[in-house]
């Protein structure tokens, strides 16, 4: 096995439930979204993250982590009482005044977050004047939060002429995969598959930061997973996981999606927007020979 680097933050998806459902969300989630942590499963994470001791961050996010508030404030206790810096990310739907946004922020002011990250984009706020977004931000910096907004804009279509010999490429923006492949996709220019030789995207070799979900799945990326924490320990998949031993990350490593859709005969389109959109759709198709490593499958769109 090559030697690697062990993650130093752990993201925890509390809920894939959310109010909103937007076009680019990468889980695909929404209020008919399943899969919520409980708390014995949140400290049994816990548990884990001190037997692999390289873990400074834990994150709680979702779907909306604030939908099961009075979970996500004792998560955060415990995990501050266990030395983890901690941080949180929403779309702070319930921002609706400053009044308000001061009830739901004191008490993470008195457990001492390490970060607050809030949703501000059109995405999720649409063309509001004043969003709940903005409101929170605000009042997040008067109480004296660590506080920083996340904006991810539509798609840009631009060119790079020294890769692309002048074509139009896509950049920037949500990456395509989960809901944004049906929702963003359309009129965007395409490339080539055997162009993407390579993940781009996320370092599958020794990612930084896993996120796990309440079905136990560890996603090294969305919907791509090395094992379930209710089936082998989770310090023991994430020590022991070898990327190029894994059926999906292996190939990806090797020559991209577009090896992986050589090596399993994943029949597919002659182009695509991006890598990200490439390996969505090809790892889509393999679900069924690889429910272990691709799941759920509600992060693909399906029941």
């Amino acid at each position: 096995m090559m030697s690697r680097t062990l993650p130093t933050g752990i993201h925890l998806l509390l809920t894939y439930k959310c109010l909103m459902e937007c076009d680019h969300c990468f889980l695909c989630c929404g209020p008919r979204a399943e899969g919520t942590f409980t708390l014995d499963k949140i400290k049994a994470v816990l548990d884990e993250l001190v037997k692999i001791g390289t873990i400074e961050w834990v994150y709680f996010e979702g779907g909306e982590p604030f939908l099961f508030y009075p979970l996500m404030l004792e998560g955060i206790k415990l995990a501050r009482e266990m030395g983890f810096k901690t941080g949180i990310v929403t779309n702070a739907y319930w921002a609706t005044t400053e009044e308000d946004a001061k009830l739901w922020l004191t008490p993470l002011c008195e457990l001492g977050i390490s970060d607050l990250s809030i949703s501000d984009d059109t995405y999720h706020s649409g063309d509001e004047e004043e969003p709940p977004a903005k409101i929170a931000l605000a009042t997040a910096e008067k109480l004296g939060l660590p506080v920083g907004s996340i904006c991810i804009e539509k798609p840009e279509i631009k060119t790079e002429a020294n890769e692309n010999k002048g074509k139009p490429v896509v950049g920037g923006g949500p990456l395509l995969k989960g809901r944004a492949v049906e929702k963003l996709t359309d009129g965007l220019p395409r490339r080539k598959y055997d162009e993407f030789t390579e993940c781009t995207e996320e370092e599958l070799r020794n990612p930084g930061r896993i996120h796990i979900d309440p079905y136990g799945n560890i996603h090294v990326c969305q919907g791509l997973v090395i094992g379930n924490m209710f089936k082998t320990p989770l310090s023991d998949l994430i020590v022991n996981y070898n990327a190029e031993s894994h059926p999906i990350c292996g190939p990806l490593l090797q020559g991209g999606p577009a090896l992986l859709a050589r090596k399993y005969g994943v029949k597919h389109n002659k182009s695509y927007v991006s890598a990200c959109h490439l390996c969505y759709e090809i790892r889509l198709a393999l679900l069924d020979k690889f429910p272990e490593y691709l799941a759920p499958r509600q992060v693909y769109g399906l029941d």
